[in-house]
């Protein structure tokens, strides 16, 4: 296989200088992600400047760095190491011939994004490539661009925002051949003042589509006129999914299947196609309906990314379940922990009153970030699903979860707790056998502390 990049290619990519000559298997600007053979990107940032780190880097096996200082390793040398990783990105797509596939939304945009690469994976192993992680962001979504290997088939990218125009930027990045917004929730609403807001900058994924590209759309969603709207102007096609009557990609039949997971029938342009999801719940129907409908666009192979649905595991932070050891037995533990908006909770907390248990449910809820003035409403808002999920004991972490602590009040047991720490103890003194036990809250909050340690025993 041909290496990634040579530093002349990278030098012609970036406008840049190299000293010496080496070969990259790979891209990273972490030194702590460095392999033999990576280059490694020394970037400028608020809180440290990579070129501190190169010495670490190329102890680590990197077979040359991106710099924008002198330095005696292998390098190529710029005036701004961030423009240059955009310039390798965008490098990248232009040389690549994959079909590309760009995935947003406010929620589900990860999972969307694996279970597709997983679908394109099983039909043509080895050629589909994607964003690791949650890259999604303005240095991640160049870098997932710039480690894409020059015979990839396929391309699926996340990409994420937080303010308007972020989207408008990296989709001409990507420049899809596919587009496909999850779901809108109110996220982020510290940065905007409406969901219709948020629904708007969720549609400028459209603009970077290539001629005659495809818009996946959620039927089922308030906001589906708008986004179509917005996919007009530069849509060749434009599909809805859903669960809804009148999606064009649409789940008529959906059968729980036990101990977890679900039997659909999905009705597609083209034909049906009879499936298992391994995952629960309704919003993993969904983003399955996304990821067919992604497939049949790219003329993938829809039997292949059935099966590939079938058997997609457990993603850590997002569904990955663990059975745990406590006193006198076991008990289910579900990790959401990777982060939660009032969308994101609903549908998980549905998941877990669906969820058949011999114990009880128990709901470890972090704070939800970035919820501005009506932050306190969305986490009051709780109670319903809360209750509907026959939730017999909820742990809440975090300042904001005082107003659902205060709106549940008496109505079940409930514990309020500052910090991580607390909550573990609080869990570990509840749990008994047979509970099923979900944690869920923003990343911030660090839940995924609790999980691991939980998992694995740690004291």
């Amino acid at each position: 296989m041909s290496p990634l990049w040579t530093s002349e290619e990278i030098a012609q990519a970036v406008g840049g200088n190299a000293d010496g000559v080496f070969e990259a298997k790979g891209v990273t600007f972490d030194s702590r992600e460095v392999g033999e053979g990576d280059l490694f990107i020394a970037m400028k940032g608020e809180a440290a400047d990579g070129h501190a780190f190169l010495d670490k880097a190329f102890a680590a096996g990197a077979a040359g760095a991106l710099v924008s200082e002198a330095i005696f390793q292998p390098n190529v040398r710029v005036a701004d190491t961030f423009q240059a990783l955009n310039d390798l990105g965008r490098a990248s797509r232009a040389r690549s011939h994959a079909r590309i596939v760009g995935v947003t939304g406010s929620v589900g945009k990860t999972g969307t994004k694996e279970a597709l690469f997983a679908a394109l994976d099983r039909s043509a192993p080895g050629q589909a490539h994607r964003s690791v992680k949650s890259y999604n962001n303005h240095t991640g979504v160049p870098l997932s661009l710039a480690r894409m290997p020059r015979e990839a088939r396929y391309g699926i990218f996340e990409m994420g925002m937080n303010h308007k125009g972020e989207l408008a930027e990296l989709t001409q990045l990507v420049r899809p051949h596919v587009a496909i917004v999850t779901a809108i929730a109110p996220a982020h609403r510290a940065f905007f003042k409406s969901d219709e807001e948020i629904a708007a900058a969720k549609g400028e994924i459209f603009q970077g589509l290539q001629e005659g590209g495809t818009a996946l759309i959620p039927h089922d969603s308030p906001h589906r006129d708008r986004l179509i709207e917005a996919a007009r102007p530069y849509a060749g096609t434009i599909l809805t999914f859903g669960l809804g009557d009148g999606a064009d990609i649409q789940a008529r039949d959906i059968i729980p299947n036990q101990p977890g997971g679900t039997l659909v029938t999905a009705l597609l342009p083209n034909g049906d196609l009879n499936f298992c999801l391994s995952q629960p719940g309704e919003h993993w129907v969904s983003n399955a309906l996304a990821v067919l409908g992604a497939v049949e666009a790219m003329g993938g192979d829809l039997a292949a990314a059935g099966l590939a649905l079938a058997e997609l595991g457990g993603l850590k932070g997002r569904g990955e379940r663990h059975c745990i050891q406590i006193a006198g037995g076991e008990a289910l533990l579900i990790d959401e922990s990777y982060n939660a908006n009032p969308s994101s909770m609903r549908a998980t907390l549905k998941v877990l009153g669906a969820e058949s248990v011999s114990g009880r449910r128990i709901a470890v809820l972090g704070s939800m970030r970035e919820l501005g003035e009506d932050s306190d409403a969305f986490h009051a808002g709780l109670v319903e699903p809360i209750e509907a999920a026959d939730v017999e004991y909820a742990i809440l972490v975090g300042q904001e979860m005082e107003a659902l602590a205060k709106a549940l009040g008496p109505k079940i047991k409930m514990a309020h707790v500052p910090d991580v720490a607390s909550a573990l103890g609080a869990v570990r003194e509840a749990a008994r056998p047979g509970d099923a036990i979900l944690v869920k809250g923003s990343n911030s909050i660090g839940l995924a502390a609790l999980v691991e340690a939980l998992a694995s025993g740690e004291n």
